[in-house]
């Protein structure tokens, strides 16, 4: 039983799904690998023994050999001594970063399909993991709400990235590519006299078109127009006028041109700006700075008092884009943000896209959702339907909130996901991935020039889930590893991306975070004659930040001294074995310009401090006075609320935080 007299949770059908804190399943694991590997050296065995041995049985007693296998070892054994000081994430006293234990299904699949060394960067390099690969796409589509239905219109697809940093990436660079479609197009019609009559969804010929107008459409009005024109001109001028419009376009297009190029032959063209929350993550910068799109042209949107972005804010700065003729490539909504796990409305930006298409305007939707991307499993029935806000909520006390589950219910409607297996689904790293929910999107990225301008059911043209395992062609990265496609398979396959399976599993973590809210207040009551302890805003998915200060101290500064020497209680020290800490945590900050209007003023008041000492000033060399310093916690271990004599490690956790605030 609980503090607060909660039950203690029947956690048992987790007891096969991970190797465990305490190794518990070694066994299990040691048979699994012991199995797989004489599976494999079967199979070497057996391809081709008519070509008998290349390692004679005498190679080991010969000196080189044992001098090489002694070596090998020695170096082993070193890695493995090393490795002891690693951090034990898998561990419910680690409660740090975006890491946790792996799923068995998942560890055992990579290291199995690691003998096999399959490269998927297409289909002849590895026809069995690519196509598993490309079902896991299908899998996270479904989760997300998108068809996958090859009849489909739009079918969506997605693949695996080495995370999701490179899947934002892939994001902005199929956006780019659709968004500057419609001008090469135009340009590419003008300069080979093709007609195609009145197309898109102006129902007029394309030279009429304003570039506006073409910067204007939609996704899927962009696809359509592509197609339609296709057609027409395949129609009216054969294949060789279809042909040269095709090259026409490939030269036209931004991808050959280079931005610098393309804005030179288009005057008028303002550069496309990319909005995003304050709180995303860093890699939309990089990515701006990567595609030379320009970190200038990534527009910050404010947030809330409960660090979500500020949909008043967004509706204010979409205004100014279209006032100004600039072309917005993307509105970036975060799925759990990595600092907060905060999650933005997504069903408001979608709301504000419906509402501008009423006046012929339009913006991609990119929902960022590496962290909480995988929580959409306790949205899902088995049969893909969603589920309702009041059945997914009866078993917990907070979760979900209104503005959680509507943005969780709009996903659908977003154009592109960004989601990564290697946090809240469990696989070992790297598997990140990237979601489309119009497979066709990626033509308009292809490095093969033929599928540049292409019309489907063309004759001779190959079946679209069939191109798609040329997958080099429609991706950023070229080789990659196809173990990490087996390892999300196998994951998905026996684990469903549904309440049933999947969310069971999450569902846990959310529980913790809110018994770790609860008690946060309950031990802030507790120690409020020694230090003030403040959750700045409370969660929306299973990570949740404290706040804390010293009972009479009224300086910021002093503060978040206080606070970094806390957390240095909790750092792991490579010097030292990490069996001296009892807990290992993670920090981040808020800085004035993330806050909203006068949030900055509560927040600090909740905690004591004068807010006049919220600012950067020559005096403070250290710059410790510009910033709020936060613990952040990442409570994904699903053992959490399961610890040594029936004790949550949150109560554990929270004994401890009182006796460092003493040492301190």
């Amino acid at each position: 039983m609980s503090e607060d007299g909660r039950p203690a949770p029947d956690l048992a059908f987790l007891h096969p799904y991970f190797l465990g804190p305490a190794a518990e399943n070694d066994g299990l694991l040691e048979e699994l690998l012991v199995e797989f590997l004489r599976d494999h050296v079967y199979w070497r065995r057996n391809f081709h023994p008519e070509d008998g041995l290349r390692i004679g049985a005498g190679a080991r007693n010969r000196p080189d050999f044992l001098a090489f296998q002694a070596l090998m070892r020695q170096e082993l054994y070193a890695l493995s001594a090393d490795l002891k000081r690693a951090v034990p994430m898998y561990h419910p006293r680690y409660v740090g970063h975006m890491s946790a234990d792996r799923l068995l299904p998942g560890l055992v699949a990579q290291l199995v399909t690691t003998l096999y060394n399959p490269n998927n960067v297409s289909d002849e390099a590895a026809p069995i993991t690519l196509e598993k690969e490309l079902q896991v796409g299908d899998q996270l589509a479904r989760m997300f709400g998108y068809a996958t239905d090859d009849e489909a219109e739009p079918c969506a697809w997605g693949h695996l990235t080495s995370g999701g940093t490179v899947a934002n990436y892939e994001a902005l660079w199929n956006l780019r590519s659709l968004k500057f479609y419609g001008v090469a197009l135009q340009a590419a019609m003008a300069r080979t006299g093709s007609d195609a009559g009145s197309v898109g969804p102006r129902e007029k010929p394309l030279s009429e078109y304003s570039q506006w107008e073409l910067l204007n459409l939609s996704v899927d009005e962009t696809i359509a127009l592509r197609r339609e024109v296709g057609a027409a001109v395949l129609s009216e001028g054969g294949r060789e006028g279809f042909d040269r419009l095709a090259q026409a376009v490939a030269e036209e297009r931004v991808e050959s041109l280079g931005l610098g190029g393309f804005y030179r032959k288009h005057a008028r063209l303002e550069p496309p700006a990319v909005l995003v929350p304050v709180s995303a993550h860093y890699s939309w910068e990089k990515g701006m700075k990567v595609l030379g799109l320009g970190r200038a042209n990534l527009i910050g949107v404010g947030v809330d008092d409960h660090m979500r972005m500020d949909r008043v804010q967004l509706r204010e700065r979409q205004d100014e884009m279209f006032e100004a003729q600039r072309p917005v490539l993307a509105v970036v909504g975060v799925l759990g943000s990595t600092e907060f796990g905060t999650v933005d409305p997504i069903r408001a930006i979608v709301d504000i896209r419906d509402e501008v298409r009423g006046r012929r305007l339009d913006f991609p939707i990119h929902v960022d959702a590496a962290w909480g991307g995988y929580l959409a499993s306790v949205f899902r029935d088995p049969d893909g339907a969603l589920i309702s806000r009041e059945s997914v909520g009866a078993s917990f006390k907070y979760f979900p909130s209104t503005p959680l589950y509507e943005a969780f219910a709009a996903l659908h409607e977003a154009d592109s996901v960004t989601v990564d297996p290697h946090k809240l689904g469990y696989v070992p790293y790297a598997a990140g991935a990237y979601v489309a929910r119009n497979r066709e999107a990626v033509d308009f990225v292809t490095q093969d020039a033929a599928y540049v301008f292409d019309v489907e059911g063309e004759q001779g043209a190959k079946p679209r889930r069939q191109r798609l395992r040329d997958l080099g062609r429609y991706i950023l990265e070229g080789s990659k590893p196809g173990a990490a496609a087996a390892a999300v398979h196998v994951t998905h396959k026996t684990l469903p991306l549904d309440a049933t399976g999947f969310g069971k599993l999450l569902a846990e973590t959310v529980r913790a975070c809110e018994y770790f809210w609860d008690t946060a207040r309950a031990r802030g009551s507790v120690l409020a004659d020694r230090v003030r302890v403040c959750v700045p805003f409370e969660p929306d998915s299973n990570l949740i930040c404290i706040a804390i200060n010293p009972r009479e101290n009224r300086d910021l500064g002093r503060m978040n001294r206080f606070g970094r020497a806390v957390f240095s209680r909790m750092r792991v020290d490579p010097d030292q074995p990490v069996q001296v800490k009892r807990f290992i945590g993670s920090y981040t900050s808020l800085r004035k310009e993330s806050l909203p209007g006068d949030r900055s003023e509560r927040l600090l008041g909740s905690l004591g401090i004068d807010p006049t000492t919220f600012t950067a000033s020559p005096s403070d060399p250290v710059r410790e006075s510009d910033h709020v310093f936060i613990l952040r916690h990442t409570l994904m271990n699903p053992w959490l609320m399961d610890g040594p004599e029936g004790r949550p490690y949150v109560d554990l956790y929270w004994e401890y935080l009182e006796e460092v605030f003493e040492e301190v």
